[in-house]
C-alpha cells in the first residue's frame, strides 16, 4: 500500500486504479476509503481514474494525535494532489468530505480542480446557534452522539448503522452491510473519531461557499437524518453558484450503497 507525507510527517495511505480522467473521492467522517468499494470497480470499468486516500485517523493512515481541524485536513488533500501531480481532477467528498473539499477550495483554490461533487456534505453549518438558527440542537444531536460512542463505540455505532442507511423510510440492507460499514469505522482511532465528529459539527463552512468557483454538483438524500437536506444541500445550492443539486428519494445518509447504480452514473457523467 503506498503511502504520501504530509507537512507535518503524518503518512497517508492512498489507491490510485484505473487510467482516464481523474475523480478523486474523499471519504466521510471515520469510514477510511474504502466506503468507495461500490463506486470504484463500476467507474473504473467505465473509463475513470479513481483516486482514494484515508484521511489521518483513519483506515491505513496514521493516527496522530493532532491535526483533526479542517485547515489541516485540507492541507492534507492538497499533499495528495500536489504530491500526485493532479490537475483538471474532479473532487468528490462524501458527507466531512464535503467540507474538505470546501476549505481546500478555500486555502488551495481550484488551479487544480474542474468539478466538484458534494454527497451527502455537512456544509455550510451544522450546529444551531444564534446567527445559524436552522442548525440542529446540540443537545438534541452532537451530544447524545457523543456519548454514545464514548460508552460503547462499537454497539452504538450498530445502533446507527439502519437508520444510516434508510430503515426509517423502509429501505433495508443486509446485516452484512451494516456490519461492512461499522467495521470500516472501528478502523480509526476513537480519539480521532471524536475530534472529527468536533470538528465537522463545530465549523462554520459559509465562509468557505464563495470559494467554489467551479461547477459543483450537489447529491443529497431526502431523509438524512444525520445531514438533514434542508440545513446542509438545499443552503450549500443556494450558496454555491454555479451549482446544481440532485436530491435522491427515499436516500438516508449511506446513500453512496443503497442508491449506488443512480450515484455511480451521476459521478461518471459529470465527471469532464
Amino acid at each position: 500500500m503506498p503511502y504520501l507525507k504530509t507537512k507535518d510527517g503524518t503518512s497517508l495511505s492512498y489507491t490510485c486504479w484505473g487510467a482516464g480522467k481523474t475523480l478523486l473521492l474523499i471519504h466521510g467522517w471515520a469510514m477510511g476509503s474504502d466506503m468507495w468499494e461500490y463506486q470504484i470497480p463500476h467507474l473504473t470499468a467505465k473509463g475513470l481514474r479513481c483516486i482514494t486516500y484515508d484521511q489521518r485517523g483513519c483506515g491505513r493512515s496514521d493516527q496522530p494525535g493532532h491535526g483533526y481541524d479542517f485547515d489541516t485536513l485540507a492541507d492534507d488533500l492538497a499533499t495528495v494532489i500536489e504530491q500526485l501531480d493532479l490537475r483538471d481532477a474532479t473532487l468528490a467528498g462524501f458527507s466531512l468530505g464535503g467540507a474538505v473539499v470546501a476549505r481546500y477550495l478555500a486555502r488551495h483554490g481550484a488551479d487544480r480542480v474542474a468539478r466538484t461533487v458534494l454527497v451527502g456534505s455537512n456544509t455550510p453549518f451544522l450546529l444551531k446557534g444564534d446567527d445559524n438558527p436552522e442548525g440542529m440542537d446540540r443537545s438534541l444531536v452532537y451530544d447524545p452522539f457523543r456519548a454514545g460512542i464514548i460508552a460503547d463505540r462499537p454497539q452504538y455505532l450498530k445502533a446507527v448503522a439502519g437508520p444510516f442507511f434508510g430503515d426509517h423510510v423502509g429501505v433495508k440492507v443486509s446485516e452484512g452491510i451494516q456490519d461492512w460499514a461499522v467495521g470500516l469505522c472501528l478502523q480509526s482511532s476513537a480519539t480521532g473519531m471524536l475530534e472529527l465528529y468536533r470538528a465537522v459539527n463545530e465549523t462554520d463552512f459559509r465562509p468557505d461557499m464563495a470559494a467554489f468557483t467551479v461547477p459543483t454538483l450537489i447529491i443529497h438524500g431526502d431523509s438524512d437524518p444525520f445531514q438533514p437536506l434542508e440545513i446542509t444541500a438545499k443552503r450549500s445550492a443556494a450558496a454555491i453558484k454555479n451549482s446544481r443539486l440532485e436530491v435522491y428519494q427515499k436516500a438516508s445518509h449511506g446513500l453512496f450503497y443503497t442508491h449506488r447504480d443512480r450515484l455511480n452514473q451521476d459521478l461518471l457523467t459529470f465527471t469532464p
